[in-house]
């Protein structure tokens, strides 16, 4: 139904938004800024989210030589650390972290894991809970390196080294250790590094990280960040130079963190030739083929080669080491540099990983460059493992495995491409933007899955991503709020891991991106936070102030609302409502009023007597009919007509205007229902089938209302409006973001209930093997 109003002050309303204050919330708390959040900006660290002329960091740089033992699954180390103190402050003593004490026997990890048995319990997690291996490390000595021994303390997986002497601000010390530690089976107790057993060609693949004693970072955030690693917050490593001799059985292959400086020592001059054609080429170069891997299995030597990897400024050192690998690599240029993108991996990861990982990791290191600074690096690896993904300079270990008969399902590709997508950027996102894992997970975790998502749709459009688009994660936000905490959370106290640190986090970025900034503000903004702190140690300040300082744009409502609490998104379309000008016209308006009282519904008691009119008095006897009864209401006069023209003298020529717009005004009401302040965004359909898209910032609900209203004109009927019709806001309940009411249908599935038996139901084929079954019966 139409509603008519007089124009003299109502159209005022249809040019200035127009707020209606309903229930209120605290006004102060959406929009409040964080300065109590926030640390107080100093000359270490701007207001403006940069580096301050006084900031430092400081270096740890290792010269090491390994010694893998594959008879006994060992790493054996003996290690100098020359540590540099770039800081203001006199030291006394360093921490040096210890990780392979979380595999322990009497590690605290151990001994805070929770767990519980039901009726059913799965032979993996029996093994987990029953293990009683022998890990951690075992020091054989902490000395100067004039060979006298050094006091420290180990506590858990921490180990403060007492100092000679205070070292001094601008000065160094450098120190030894020798160590060894059992190499965990990362099958059956799990880890971020160990080795996998094949036991059909009696071979190890060794996945080796956090295999030596490292520095703490010192800075004047923590002081020294030794808090204990409990297993989920992972890792804060200052940057140094490696230099690093790893001997392994001479039929091995090893790759590392580095450059391979020893070339003509480890490897045969025919794949050193093609290690060299592997640099020049833009498609995948086979260093190690399939056939070449198969016969080095068989392999059993009984002398050693030591390979001798060095890396400039990096945080960290891995390395992978197998006779079963499988080599090859190919050149990415990114901007005047060249980078050599390489994979190595064994047969049981063919054919996916001969046909995408060196690809997916050259595609990877030219997106995340294009979006933050340029990849540094001379090398960027990808290692095959069963399951895992884990990261680290230059190198990571990736699963993503295919049946033995070599078909997959799409859920393996975009796994494995998925995964080797994340953690090779990694090297971005901490390894270059060196953020502080054990206290901020998503920090790494949610900046780098939401440059995942970029990459991964700029590998294929149609790219199933899990993680990035807002409808995603609905589920999670509309959840229990009692198994939640902010993203804004120490590391080892994250509930749903995955959810909050990596979905959530980069999530909220793809929506600053899309909707709340726009891509060309946010990408600058991005890449200026990258470029700020590449080779440094930024803060979740540093991040949100330089997005903040970068753009123009106050953010403070959204990372108060995203970061710092559990509230959802869910905005309500409560009414709407159709108003146009009443010209005062007679010719105008009475054939409307007519129109509007012959089609009005007056419910059933009129409808049902209507049919019989002549029971009525008035109908039987003319004497009870007056003017009341006969009157034409809707006939023109003349009196009418002169009362037009009186009431047009007393308007101006724009005024008059105003008249003839021939507007359609459409009121709408909103409603936060969730507590996450976000946009309103609006798409009407009109009567002709055109859209218009109407977007309205967040501010909207800066007065710290629940409800409001807002009033739109078209030329045009509207006959649909959708709220979030691009699902930009994570809106948690779409039933109430139509007008008229719309509802989904959902569709399901009918099917004859099977028994699964005692022993589990045949697993299902994947569609690669339907396909070739297919292929027999045709």
């Amino acid at each position: 139904m139409t509603k008519f109003f007089q124009c003299a002050f109502l159209v005022q309303l249809t040019i200035v938004p127009f707020l209606i204050f309903g229930q209120q919330t605290d006004r102060s708390a959406k929009f409040k800024q964080l300065y109590e959040e926030l640390p107080t900006a100093n000359s270490y660290r701007t207001a403006a989210g940069a580096p301050g002329h006084e900031y430092y960091q400081q270096k740890a740089d290792y010269d090491m030589d390994i010694r893998l033992d594959d008879e006994k699954q060992r790493i054996y180390g003996e290690q100098t650390i020359t540590y540099h103190n770039n800081s203001p402050d006199e030291l006394t003593y360093l921490w040096v972290q210890l990780d392979q004490n979380m595999r322990a026997r009497n590690s605290m990890t151990k001994k805070i894991e929770t767990n519980a048995l039901s009726e059913r319990v799965s032979t993996a997690q029996l093994k987990r809970m029953l293990n009683d291996f022998d890990g951690g490390f075992k020091l054989e000595y902490v000395q100067q390196t004039n060979g006298r021994e050094l006091p420290y303390t180990v506590n858990h997986t921490m180990m403060r080294i007492d100092l000679p002497q205070p070292l001094k601000s601008g000065g160094k010390f450098s120190f030894k250790v020798k160590w060894w530690y059992n190499i965990n089976n990362r099958m059956e107790i799990g880890g971020r590094s160990g080795y996998e057993y094949f036991e059909d060609d009696d071979n190890y693949l060794y996945t080796i990280a956090q295999f030596f004693p490292r520095m703490a970072v010192y800075n004047e955030v923590d002081g020294w960040q030794n808090k204990q690693f409990l297993g989920t917050g992972e890792f804060t490593l200052p940057f140094g130079d490696y230099k690093v001799n790893i001997t392994v059985p001479a039929d091995h292959v090893v790759t590392a963190t580095g450059v391979l400086k020893n070339e003509s020592s480890v490897l045969t001059r025919t794949q050193r030739n093609r290690l060299s054609e592997a640099r020049k080429s833009n498609t995948p170069v086979l260093i190690i083929t399939e056939s070449e891997a198969l016969e080095n299995e068989k392999s059993r030597a009984k002398d050693n080669k030591t390979w001798t990897f060095e890396a400039e400024n990096v945080r960290d050192f891995a390395f992978a080491s197998s006779r079963k690998f499988i080599w090859d690599g190919m050149n990415q240029t990114v901007g005047n540099k060249n980078v050599l993108c390489m994979s190595l991996y064994p047969k049981e990861g063919n054919p996916l990983w001969e046909k995408y990982s060196t690809k997916v990791v050259a595609h990877t290191v030219r997106v995340y460059s294009d979006h933050t600074i340029d990849y540094p690096y001379p090398v960027a690896i990808s290692v095959h493992t069963k399951w895992i993904g884990m990261e680290y300079p230059m190198i990571c270990f990736n699963g993503g495995r295919p049946e033995p008969d070599g078909t997959y399902s799409e859920a393996t590709k975009y796994g494995m491409i998925g995964v080797i997508i994340h953690e090779v950027g990694h090297n971005f996102f901490p390894m270059i933007i060196n953020s502080d894992e054990r206290q901020w997970t998503w920090m790494d975790e949610g900046l780098n899955t939401f440059m995942q998502f970029i990459t991964e749709q700029e590998w294929d459009v149609n790219y199933p991503s899990r993680r990035g688009p807002s409808h995603k994660i609905v589920d999670y936000m509309k959840g229990d709020k009692n198994g939640m905490v902010p993203i804004m959370t120490n590391s080892e106290s994250i509930l749903q891991f995955g959810n909050n640190a990596y979905g959530k986090a980069a999530t909220a970025l793809n929506i600053l991106r899309e909707t709340i900034m726009g891509r060309e503000l946010f990408d600058y903004a991005f890449k200026e936070y990258a470029r700020r702190w590449a080779f440094k140690h930024p803060t979740p300040a540093d991040f949100f102030r330089t997005m903040e300082d970068a753009s123009a744009v106050d953010l403070d409502w959204f990372w108060r609302g995203w970061f710092y609490s559990t509230d959802h998104c869910d905005i309500a379309l409560d009414d709407v409502r159709w108003y146009q000008i009443n010209t005062k016209n007679p010719e105008v308006e009475f054939p409307i009023a007519r129109q509007n009282t012959e089609t009005e519904n007056r419910g059933i008691t009129f409808n049902r007597n209507a049919k019989n009119p002549d029971r009525t008095v008035v109908a039987r006897d003319p004497e009870t009919r007056d003017f009341y009864t006969d009157v034409d209401r809707h006939k023109v006069t003349a009196l009418d007509q002169k009362d037009y023209q009186r009431y047009l003298a007393t308007l101006d020529d724009d005024e008059r205007a105003l008249l003839d717009t021939n507007l359609h005004f459409y009121e709408l009401h909103f409603r936060m229902v969730g507590g996450l302040v976000m946009p309103v965004i609006l798409e009407f359909t009109f009567e002709d089938g055109s859209r218009e898209v109407v977007r309205i910032p967040a501010e909207i609900w800066r007065k710290g209302d629940t409800s409001v209203s807002k009033v739109f004109f078209f030329k045009q009927e509207v006959v649909a409006v959708v709220l979030d019709p691009f699902l930009e806001t994570a809106d948690t309940d779409r039933s109430n973001n139509y007008w008229p009411p719309k509802v989904q249908p959902t569709r399901f599935e009918l099917y004859k209930s099977q028994g699964s038996g005692r022993y589990g139901r045949r697993p299902a084929e994947n569609p690669m093997q339907r396909a070739k079954r297919n292929e027999d019966l045709e």
